[in-house]
């Protein structure tokens, strides 16, 4: 069986332009086989959430399908695949610990004037300081107004829920290998190169794994060697957030990574449409 589809891509951090390596973004060869859509199009000292996601996603969903192939979402932000394919749900935005840190330092005052001139119509107590701090945490993720985000608004369409998965060795040993090739690519040079052109250290793009450790490079506070341990740990950590967050999915059907997948995944979405 042969596919015709296109990718949408769902990865917070794929979005923004000239970060390309701890990105990592499809290669050359790859783009050049299928069209990709939903990467290199936010400037990175910009930020982008996940309704602005949802409304470019399914925009490019719907001119994928017009044409009579087949969108194919594929990436890692839980948060901006359940978004897509569910509608919003304010239990899937999870904690910020870094951002509530930050919020709860504010007087109530500060946090309210902060809430209002990111959504002046919230919905919440506004003498509450822990409502308040919350509702920031979801508007920074998900973009405004609130009140619309307390509802699933589901898409016309069904998808077909697809995994890979391996066991944690082997998700580790590929892990491992990334950091180092990231390194060996020139992540440093890459991440100097977007400070140096303006971009805050603190800009959503940098703050993602691989970004986050070189700049812990930059300041001195890893050696060049240490960097890919960090970057490797860091990937290690998320990974197993994202299978347990998937896991509990029972829509999803998985497949082992070793041997190819690919036959078996065909199959599958044949006998599904």
């Amino acid at each position: 069986m042969r596919l015709d589809g296109e990718i949408v891509v769902a990865d917070s951090r794929q979005v923004y332009e000239r970060l390309d390596i701890a990105t990592n973004k499809p290669s050359d060869e790859q783009r050049r086989r299928v069209r990709y859509h939903m990467i290199d199009f936010v400037d990175p000292a910009q930020s982008f959430n996940a309704a602005e996601y949802v409304q470019g996603a399914r925009a490019a969903i719907d001119d994928i399908a017009s044409r009579g192939r087949l969108p194919i979402v594929e990436g890692g932000t839980m948060l901006y695949v359940d978004a897509l394919c569910d509608g919003f749900n304010l239990t899937g935005i999870p904690p910020n610990p870094a951002l509530r840190a930050e919020l709860e330092d504010l007087e109530d005052g500060a946090l309210r004037e902060r809430l209002l001139a990111i959504d002046p119509d919230p919905g919440v107590d506004l003498k509450n300081p822990v409502r308040m701090i919350r509702a920031i945490e979801i508007l920074e993720a998900a973009g405004p107004p609130l009140r619309a985000l307390r509802t699933r608004t589901p898409p016309p369409w069904q998808a077909l829920r697809i995994g890979l998965t391996a066991g944690l060795d082997v998700i580790d040993g590929r892990l491992d290998a990334r950091s180092r090739q990231q390194v060996a690519r020139g992540l440093v040079v890459e991440t100097q190169a977007a400070l140096d052109a303006g971009v805050p250290d603190t800009a959503a793009v940098l703050t993602g794994i691989g970004y986050a450790e070189a700049l812990a490079h930059i300041r001195g506070d890893l050696t060049l060697d240490q960097l890919p341990v960090a970057m490797a740990q860091s990937n290690r950590r998320y990974a197993r957030r994202q299978l347990r967050w998937w896991r509990h999915d029972e829509r999803v059907r998985w497949f082992e990574i070793e041997p190819d997948p690919l036959p078996g995944i065909l199959s599958y979405v044949s006998d599904q449409s």
